[in-house]
């Protein structure tokens, strides 16, 4: 038993070597080196998901920008394919307002129709369908790789 607490000075004392000195440096640098890479490499990483985070918002900008001039001219076509379609019925009718009765009378039928007779599942299933082709085409690719 005293012949451990008569070494601890000994120890406590005790000089390294060089080669121990150059292990130990070694150590560290090697560990300094693989925390360095680490860091880089979370650092490109957040990097690469910020570029694509922008890539995906850039693209949805643009699909939306696109829809939405779509929309207008489509609902312009259809507004004037519309006035058209009443005066040619107010024509054939000899009438100044029958045909834009008649007009006015099916969008009212096709509104009761889409109103009571379908069920949201059936636009559910629609979306589903067409967001599956676009949106998680890219997040599929990148799970088989």
């Amino acid at each position: 038993m005293e012949y451990f607490p008569a070494m601890f000075p000994y120890i406590l004392k005790r000089t390294f070597t060089r080669k121990e000195k150059k292990m130990a440096q070694d150590e560290k640098s090697k560990t300094d080196s693989i925390i360095g890479n680490m860091m880089g490499y979370i650092d490109t990483r957040i990097d690469l998901l910020k570029l694509d985070m922008q890539t995906k918002l850039k693209s949805a900008f643009v699909s939306t920008i696109h829809g939405v001039l779509l929309g207008l001219v489509a609902l312009m076509v259809l507004l004037f394919l519309n006035i058209f379609l009443a005066l040619l019925l107010n024509d054939l009718l000899d009438s100044r307002f029958w045909g834009f009765g008649i007009i006015t009378l099916f969008y009212l039928i096709l509104l009761v129709i889409l109103f009571v007779g379908l069920d949201k599942k059936v636009f559910q299933g629609m979306a589903d369908k067409a967001f599956r082709n676009t949106i998680y085409k890219a997040d599929e690719s990148e799970q088989t790789n």
